[in-house]
């Protein structure tokens, strides 16, 4: 008799949990929505940053590449060698998604250790590199994992869903927890590296003085780009895996 009231009971302090906030965050009203502005404010910076590099990459192309050409072009092949050797042979339609994925997270995570956002002041909160709240890296596996269906769909059709049952179909449970595991993966392991790198640095700089944490900073420089390789490649490996049909 008492099941009832215990699971609203339940559910009403599941949804007070969910409106706990860790720290102090700038909101933008537009209309009956809420916004996340700190996130809105530095993605668009970074996006400026990507669009006015691409607008120089393609302006005046030469002949002869110029150093800043032969810059942007082995980026692209870097991206094209990612894609080809993660997906196969049929990897061209893929390369702008992994290139968008790789390139956003790339310059996101450079932004936190490069650009000085602390000096720009907030009502509430601070800025912070994209990568550092959770909500983006949500929105970039999401769209990933979308991809990785799509791939599937569009490759194999319905006998795209037949893995689930290989090589048995006992272990079908285990292989949609898979499927839905892969963005929690890789929406966490960046955020908490990005967060933990630029945790690190303010302690730092709090405890010692501001010589000793620049190794760290050039250090974290080196993990954050590792860490942009490492989503491109797993995104990758998931659309090539989706399509060849086996784990």
């Amino acid at each position: 008799m008492n099941f009832l009231p215990c699971s609203i009971s339940t559910l009403r302090d599941i949804y007070d949990i969910s409106g706990v906030e860790v720290g102090q965050h700038f909101y933008w009203q537009i209309g009956g929505f809420q916004v996340h502005a700190q996130v809105l404010i530095t993605s668009w910076v970074v996006i400026a940053i990507l669009l006015g590099s691409a607008a120089i990459a393609v302006r005046n192309p030469q002949t002869v590449p110029t150093d800043g050409q032969n810059f942007f072009e082995y980026i692209l092949e870097f991206i094209r060698d990612l894609s080809k050797t993660q997906i196969g042979e049929d990897y061209g339609p893929w390369v702008p998604f992994i290139g968008t994925m790789f390139l956003f997270i790339f310059v996101s995570n450079w932004s936190g250790a490069l650009l000085p956002w602390k000096i720009i002041q907030l009502p509430h909160g601070e800025l912070a590199a994209p990568t550092n709240d959770i909500n983006t890296t949500v929105a970039l596996a999401l769209p990933t994992s979308v991809a990785y269906f799509y791939a599937g769909l569009t490759k194999r059709g319905l006998g795209y869903f037949g893995k689930y049952i290989q090589p048995t179909p006992i272990l079908l449970p285990i292989n949609i927890l898979e499927d839905f595991t892969k963005p929690l993966s890789l929406s966490f392991r960046l955020f908490g590296n990005i967060l933990a790198d630029e945790l690190v640095v303010v302690v730092l700089v709090s405890l010692v003085p501001s010589v000793v944490p620049i190794p760290v900073m050039f250090l974290g420089l080196f993990t954050s780009g590792i860490q942009a390789l490492i989503f491109a490649t797993l995104a990758a490996a998931y659309i090539g895996e989706s399509m060849e049909g086996h784990h």
